[in-house]
C-alpha cells in the first residue's frame, strides 16, 4: 500500500512568543526537537519504506526532516526543498505578537485574517526588517514573494507543485514524507480529503504529530489516515 505522511514541524521559536511568522525563518525551540525526534521515531515505528521527502525551504521543516530521518536511520532517504511547501505569507502581520494583534485590531478581525479561507492580511511593509523579499534565499531562487496569502492563496501555490512533482510518485506506489507547516500542510488536507472551503477553516495540523495517509492504489486518494501520536491527535476531515 502507497502512505503518504505529513509532519508540521516541531514548535517553533515564534510559536513559542505568539507570533504570526509565516515566511521568517526562525528555529525550532527545544521542545520543537524532541517533537521531531518523536515524529522520527514514530514514523519509523510503522516500518514503512519512504522513498523520498520533501519540505520547503524553511530550517524549522528542514531541521524537523533531519532530525525524524535520524531517528528512522534514514538520513540517506533523498530530500527535496521547494519554496511553494513554504508556510503561509502573513503579510503585515509578520512578526506580531498575536493577543497584542487581537487587541489592536479586535479579535473578529484578527480571526478573519487567520482562519477565513481566502482573506489576507494586510500586505506587508517593504521596509519591515523581516520581510522575506529581502532573504537571500528567495533572491537566489528567483522567487517572486508575495506581500501577504490567505490559505487559497497557498493552495494556488502548493497544488500545482503537489499535483506535478509528488502525486505522479504517489501513483507509482511510492511512498513519500512531506515536512513542512500548518497552513501548507493544510492546503494539502484541502486538496487530498476534498474538503469544503468553510469546514478547512476549523482544522488544525498539530506540531510535530505525522498524519498518516493510506492512499488507493494507483491513485492520490485516501482509503485511511490517523495521527501516529494519539494523545495529540486533531479532528481529521471525512474520508468521502
Amino acid at each position: 500500500m502507497t502512505r503518504l505522511a505529513l509532519v508540521r514541524h516541531g514548535q517553533s521559536e515564534w510559536n513559542l512568543q505568539n507570533r504570526f511568522t509565516g515566511w521568517v525563518d526562525v528555529d525550532l525551540t527545544e521542545k520543537g526537537r524532541a517533537e521531531a525526534s518523536k515524529a522520527g521515531r514514530l514514523l519509523g515505528e510503522t516500518g514503512i519504506e519512504f522513498a523520498a521527502c520533501y519540505t520547503s525551504v524553511q530550517k524549522r521543516a528542514i531541521r524537523t526532516l533531519w532530525m525524524a530521518l535520524d531517528e528512522m536511520d534514514r538520513m540517506w532517504l533523498p530530500v527535496t526543498r521547494h519554496w511553494r511547501l513554504n508556510e503561509r505569507h502573513y503579510g503585515g502581520l509578520t512578526g506580531l505578537n498575536k493577543a497584542e494583534t487581537a487587541e489592536k485590531h479586535g479579535a473578529d478581525q484578527v480571526k478573519i485574517w487567520r482562519r477565513s479561507y481566502d482573506t489576507p492580511p494586510p500586505p506587508i511593509d517593504p521596509g519591515n526588517p523581516d520581510n522575506p523579499a529581502n532573504d537571500l534565499r528567495y533572491k537566489t531562487l528567483g522567487v517572486t514573494v508575495p506581500d501577504a496569502e490567505s490559505l487559497k492563496d497557498t493552495l494556488t501555490r502548493v497544488e500545482p507543485y503537489f499535483s506535478e512533482e509528488i502525486a505522479p510518485r504517489l501513483k507509482a506506489g511510492d511512498s513519500l514524507l512531506i515536512s513542512a507547516h500548518g497552513n501548507s500542510l493544510r492546503a494539502l488536507v484541502k486538496l487530498l480529503f476534498n474538503v469544503s472551503e468553510a469546514d478547512i477553516v476549523s482544522v488544525e495540523i498539530p506540531t510535530g504529530n505525522p498524519l498518516l495517509i493510506d492512499l488507493a492504489d494507483a491513485t492520490v486518494t485516501p482509503t485511511a489516515a490517523r495521527y501516529l501520536d494519539e494523545e495529540r491527535a486533531q479532528a481529521l476531515p471525512a474520508i468521502k
